[in-house]
């Protein structure tokens, strides 16, 4: 579980994501921008205009389970993470895609 960036090395504009499986949310980030259909129409412009090779990937934050607790929903804390670093990094207009 966790917080994900997509960088855009070439303009500097980034995508902040969050995932219960963080490494799959990337995952499936890469192969739909390498589709061609990833939701993000900017981003998606920005993929084939540029190319894979000037995209990075990378995970940002992990969040970790509560052992003592197998039904604790975490959703709504991903999204509370998710928010810090929107506040932080603020992808917005010309820095990001969100």
């Amino acid at each position: 579980m966790g917080i994900f960036q997509i960088k855009n090395l070439a303009n500097g504009k980034i995508f902040i994501g969050r995932g219960l499986n963080v490494e799959g949310k990337i995952n499936s980030a890469k192969f739909q921008l390498e589709q061609g259909s990833h939701p993000n129409s900017e981003m998606q412009n920005d993929f084939k205009q540029h190319g894979a090779k000037n995209f990075s990937f990378e995970v940002l934050d992990f969040l970790d389970p509560i052992k003592d607790d197998l039904d604790y929903d975490y959703a709504e804390d991903l999204v509370l993470l998710e928010e810090m670093w929107l506040e932080k990094l603020d992808p917005y207009g010309e820095k990001g895609y969100n």
